[in-house]
C-alpha cells in the first residue's frame, strides 16, 4: 500500500491542490449518508489518495460535496441505476462503475451486463496499481 500512495504522490497532477483529503469525521459523515459501512480498504483510500488527480480515471472524493466525484452522489446515482446496494462504486467506469464490496474486493458493474465476472481486482490497492497506475481501464 505504501508504495502505490508514493506513487500516487508523485503522479499527482492536482499542483493546485484543489482537492483535500478528508478525516476520520468526515467518514463517519459519509457512512451515515449511505447508511452503509465503509470498507477498511476504502477509508484507507480516503485518507491516503482521494486527493489525487492522474490520468483518465477519476475515483470517488469525499471533501466536496459538488465535485462529480462526490461518493455520496456517485453511490446514489449508481444504485438508482441498479447496482446492488452493498456494493459502493469508487470510480465510474464507461456506462458503470468500478465498485468495491463489502469484503474488499474491487469489480466492474454495468446496467445491461451486471457484475463482470471476469474484473476482479483482490483489494483497492491492487486495483490502484492494475488500473489506475497503469492507465488502461479493463
Amino acid at each position: 500500500m505504501n508504495e502505490i500512495v508514493e506513487q500516487l504522490r508523485e503522479l499527482n497532477q492536482d499542483r493546485f491542490g484543489s482537492i483535500e483529503l478528508p478525516d476520520e469525521d468526515q467518514l463517519v459523515i459519509i457512512q451515515e449518508q449511505l447508511l452503509l459501512h465503509l470498507p477498511a480498504d476504502l477509508k484507507d483510500f480516503l485518507l491516503n489518495v482521494s486527493d489525487v488527480v492522474y490520468g483518465s480515471i477519476t475515483p470517488v472524493t469525499v471533501t466536496d460535496e459538488y465535485a462529480s466525484s462526490h461518493l455520496p452522489e456517485v453511490t446514489f446515482l449508481a444504485w438508482d441505476r441498479g447496482m446492488p446496494r452493498e456494493y459502493i462504486p469508487i470510480c465510474q467506469y464507461l456506462d458503470g462503475y468500478y465498485f468495491i464490496a463489502q469484503e474488499g474486493y474491487i469489480s466492474v458493474w454495468r446496467p445491461r451486463t451486471g457484475i463482470d465476472e471476469d474484473a476482479n481486482w483482490d483489494n483497492i490497492w491492487v486495483w490502484c496499481e492494475q488500473v489506475w497506475l497503469a492507465g488502461a481501464p479493463r
